[in-house]
């Protein structure tokens, strides 16, 4: 869950910076290649059935787009991909909608809504929930390939560079839960390739117990022996090197797994002679610099940090309005670059739209951390670029869990029991033209403004 050159040179940036930028198109439609799919039957397969029919080599067409050979100039977005819907072929049932495999009203773990109107209807799962006009409410399986493909189609059409897919280390244990995180990276991967973005492996190490580090680099090895990953053409390389994400370091949660088992991790990410030779980003605490607050006091924790290549302090819910965002900024983002710079590192900061999770956590108010139409966002991406940071990671694409979600939500959300957070009146697609716009702020494409452009509005 997740994740310093300087900035171009004013003269390098052209007439770019001296025109208004262009509304974003009217969305086109989304033509999706047909393919045959057999993943086989999920109660049906162990573990060596589980690998044999879901880690392969990629062979489809690969069309350039974005440069995949650095971050620099990026703002890639998290991919959770973890939902799943009664009726798709995973045969999970309402995974992360609904709490203890229900989802209905009262019974959610969703703030936000998914705008499905421009899926087909081989991609809409109904639900008991009901739009106040009584229509029945829709969502999507992440397990879904044309919905999956769909989304980094929106990735091309709105200027997003690609995304970390999201790899929950607990979730390679399982048969049923290793198949569905094997499909949805390979759903990432065809679509990173066809819609020509970038994407990389992220593993979250959240709830992996002591001493169980060795999950991570056997997995590690299937991504490479089977999958080809780091051989990928739409693969995410920065410094000539693969790029691998290792995010939960660090933090005072009552972790299990420690700074050692993290440091023996990195170390094999970057020194093993088969497997290794990667660019390693750490995900970390806020506060990791002054091993404060959410963070271990623990020194170690900068050795381990100085032992890997990207630092990524994970933000979200840390500051909840705009002038707290600037006071981050300017008293820890500020400082954290510089401690990078003077040590060789370099710095990704995190940036969020707004956060909400009351559905799932009930004492916690709706609407928490209000998206203020976009202004809390961009204030965020502003001050990155401002400090000094070329490279953006945007929590997150589709996680509507926190309402974090970038990708298209509706402003039409159900009713009932379950209270979910609208946009605002803004249109479904407003924060995917905001982060495109956000990346062309991060490269100097366009000028600073301190509010959101006004265009994106139109």
């Amino acid at each position: 869950m997740p994740l310093l050159p300087r900035l171009f040179p004013a003269f390098a940036l052209g007439l770019a910076t001296l025109l208004p930028s262009p509304a974003a198109p009217p969305p086109a439609a989304v033509v999706i290649p047909e393919a045959v799919e057999d993943w086989g039957d999920p109660a049906g397969l162990d573990r060596a059935g589980v690998v044999e029919r879901t880690m392969r080599p990629y062979a489809g067409p690969s069309h350039p787009g974005v440069d995949v050979h650095t971050l620099t100039g990026k703002v890639m977005a998290g991919y959770q991909g973890w939902f799943t819907a009664v009726g798709d072929a995973a045969g999970r049932g309402w995974t992360h909608w609904g709490q203890g495999g229900r989802f209905e009203p009262g019974n959610c773990k969703i703030d936000l809504w998914p705008d499905v109107s421009e899926l087909t209807p081989a991609e809409r799962y109904a639900t008991p929930f009901r739009h106040a006009d009584g229509r029945t409410a829709e969502v999507f399986s992440s397990f879904n390939r044309r919905t999956v493909l769909r989304h980094f189609a929106w990735m091309q059409q709105y200027g997003l560079d690609g995304v970390f897919v999201q790899r929950f280390i607990t979730e390679t244990g399982g048969n049923q839960s290793l198949r569905h995180v094997n499909v949805v990276l390979d759903h990432c991967r065809e679509g990173a390739n066809l819609y020509g973005r970038a994407y990389a492996v992220m593993y979250d190490l959240s709830g992996l117990g002591s001493n169980q580090m060795g999950r991570v680099t056997a997995d590690w090895k299937l991504l490479v022996d089977r999958m080809h990953i780091t051989r990928d053409p739409a693969y995410l390389r920065h410094g000539g090197k693969p790029v691998v994400s290792v995010w939960g370091l660090g933090f005072n949660d009552r972790r299990r797994y420690t700074l050692a088992e993290g440091r023996a991790l990195v170390r094999f990410l970057k020194d093993d002679p088969q497997y290794g030779g990667c660019t390693v980003i750490l995900g970390v605490p806020t506060y990791w610099r002054t091993l404060t607050r959410d963070t271990l006091p623990d020194p170690a924790l900068h050795d381990l940090i100085r032992a890997a290549d990207i630092v990524s302090p994970w933000t979200v819910g840390r500051y909840g309005t705009p002038a707290a965002a600037a006071e981050y900024a300017e008293r820890t983002l500020k400082p954290d670059l510089e401690w990078c710079r003077a040590q060789g590192k370099e710095f990704l900061p995190v940036v969020f739209p707004g956060f909400s999770w009351h559905n799932m956590n009930t004492k916690s108010p709706p609407n928490q951390i209000p998206r203020l139409r976009g202004q809390f966002l961009w204030g965020q991406l502003v001050q990155a670029r401002q400090a000094g940071a070329t490279m953006v990671y945007q929590a997150m694409f589709d996680e509507v869990d926190e309402g974090t979600a970038i990708f298209k939500c509706t402003d039409d959300p159900p009713v009932g029991a379950s209270p979910f957070v609208n946009l605002e009146g803004l249109p479904s697609d407003f924060y995917l033209r905001l982060v495109g716009r956000g990346g062309r702020l991060i490269r100097g494409e366009i000028p600073v403004s301190e509010t959101v452009p006004g265009d994106l509005y139109r």
